[in-house]
């Protein structure tokens, strides 16, 4: 998959606004009331992952959660990223009761 360019990324980062840009990777820190629900969340995030066939970087820490996402054999942002930073939205959206 071809990587974006700089101003593609920033178009797609907008429409992902509570994630942001390192380098060649965006990332989201996402908090829950507790670990039970920060578990449960990675646990969707590994099945929208797998069907995705494009897996994040998560770091777990008690109630927070922060996802990495950049396509590696891409060597960059791709599409890839920012469809699965919005489906990682809709679940903790999802999961929150929002």
């Amino acid at each position: 998959m071809k990587t974006l360019t700089s101003r593609q990324a920033a178009r797609q980062l907008g429409r992902v606004p509570l994630w942001s840009r390192r380098a060649s990777t965006i990332r989201r820190r996402y908090e829950f009331p507790g670990f039970p629900a920060a578990v449960r969340f990675v646990d969707r995030v590994a099945r929208l992952a797998e069907a995705a066939n494009h897996h994040p970087d998560i770091d777990i820490r008690w109630n927070k959660v922060t996802l990495a996402l950049t396509t590696h054999d891409s060597g960059g942002l791709t599409g890839k990223d920012f469809s699965l930073a919005r489906q990682c939205d809709r679940a903790f959206t999802r999961l929150a009761g929002r």
